[in-house]
């Protein structure tokens, strides 16, 4: 197991609640996870770390929401995303990670603003294959990179003002899917060491403590209060990945 601070315990356990929030109720939550794993693990400790945990609250969304998932969505996403996991592995392999986490931090603000600017001039949901190529490819490289895609995807559900229940759904599968597709690219580059493994193992049940949390608060939330939270968040995970 990795050896930390007890301080340094309690932010990884924290991020671990938070991340099975993120899968049940809360997606632009994700990126609170990524912050606390960066600000105590090396950068590229934190992204294998992170995708592992991840990958328990997938499984946890999926049991809560897969019902709920709008297919057509996923299958339009799917040519770009993966152009974007292609381009973030390359990125990651030989990339420095101030410039990476930077240049992340550039692309959720840019978001926000379009989807704010849309919203402020009523504009009609945001759709066609230019929304949804755009917004697949930055979700591939982002997530590839830090784990920083959970945003991005937010800002595009919310972009085509998706409900709160396909939005939780289709995420579900979306990263379900993109998680375990992640997986044999971070092995490649021997991301996933036995420290790795058994600290995982270790925080693991409070992700599923998250999850059970973030249930009970999805079925009390109002769209708009939803729509904000998710807005705030992606906006002060952007911040901290430009500063």
């Amino acid at each position: 197991m990795i050896e930390l601070a007890p301080w340094a315990w309690v932010l990884l356990g924290l991020g671990a609640v938070v991340t099975g929030l993120s899968k049940s109720a809360i997606p632009g939550s994700a990126t609170v996870s990524v912050v606390l794993f960066a600000s105590v693990l090396p950068a590229r400790t934190s992204t294998a770390a992170m995708l592992l945990l991840f990958i328990v609250g997938d499984v946890f969304a999926l049991s809560a929401y897969r019902r709920h998932a709008h297919w057509p969505t996923l299958v339009r996403l799917a040519p770009a995303v993966v152009a974007g996991l292609l381009a973030g592995f390359a990125l990651l392999a030989v990339g420095d990670d101030r410039l990476v986490r930077r240049m992340i931090g550039v692309i959720l603000l840019a978001m926000v603003a379009v989807t704010l600017w849309r919203r402020h001039r009523a504009m009609a949901p945001a759709k066609g294959p230019f929304v949804a190529g755009g917004y697949g490819a930055l979700a591939g490289f982002t997530t590839m990179v830090a784990n920083a895609g959970g945003p991005v995807m937010a800002m595009y559900f919310l972009a085509t003002r998706t409900p709160v229940q396909v939005f939780l759904g289709t995420s579900a599968w979306f990263f379900a899917i993109v998680n375990l597709a992640k997986l044999p690219f971070l092995a490649g580059l021997g991301l996933f060491t036995p420290q790795v493994l058994l600290t995982d193992l270790a925080l693991a049940p409070l992700v599923v403590i998250g999850g059970l949390v973030g249930l009970r608060l999805a079925k009390r939330m109002p769209q708009h209060l939803f729509d904000r939270i998710v807005i705030a968040l992606t906006v002060l995970g952007a911040v901290y990945l430009l500063f």
